[in-house]
């Protein structure tokens, strides 16, 4: 009896321990978001034919030199004459930024405009090297004082991780303003 006791023990505990690694809360399963990730793929190909209201392509197709697979959709506000002066930033640069990001269903995830940082209110500082891939792409092709729209496919967003509130898959939509060059090249 105290063998079968014994047993019984040591079954739980064993039960309690596959349990706990196996926490639902912690773990997804991917092809549960096969649907979400066609909803964005459409999206995304939905913002590469959207047009000006004279033909022309509202957004310019950016892909990075170091990786002709990938690309970011970009859409400048400004006038690129008068910025066109202004430094561009090194894939090793720290820069001030003003944005605000959305998903494909136009809900918004964050937002520097809460911040009062740096003694700036609004303001984000980053690395470029230390944010996600279409963010570091648009980054290299503005210059301080552009404001830009960008739409980030999700294999240079955040890719197939859960991330906060951004769902694996997530294409994601910012409003982007580089304000400033903080560090031009990190040391």
């Amino acid at each position: 009896m105290k063998k079968l006791l014994a047993l019984i023990s040591c079954a739980t505990v064993l039960g309690l321990g596959f349990s706990a690694c196996n926490d639902d809360d912690d773990t997804y399963n991917l092809s549960d978001y096969q649907d979400w990730r066609k909803q964005n793929d459409a999206w995304v190909a939905e913002m590469q034919q959207r047009k000006n209201p004279d033909g022309t392509p509202y957004y310019q197709t950016v892909v990075p030199a170091w990786n002709p697979n990938v690309f970011i959709l970009m859409h400048f506000f400004n006038d690129r004459a008068e910025t066109a002066g202004n430094l561009v930033p090194l894939y090793t640069s720290t820069v001030d930024v003003r944005y605000i990001g959305h998903n494909c269903e136009d809900e918004p995830f964050d937002s520097s405009y809460n911040v009062n940082v740096y003694g700036k209110p609004g303001i984000s500082r980053f690395a470029c090297n230390g944010v996600i891939d279409g963010w570091a792409i648009a980054l290299e092709n503005m210059h301080v004082g552009d404001t830009a729209e960008i739409i980030v496919p999700y294999n240079v967003a955040y890719g197939v991780s859960y991330t906060g509130t951004i769902l694996p898959y997530s294409s994601l939509r910012f409003n982007l303003r580089l304000d400033d060059i903080y560090k031009y090249e990190a040391k």
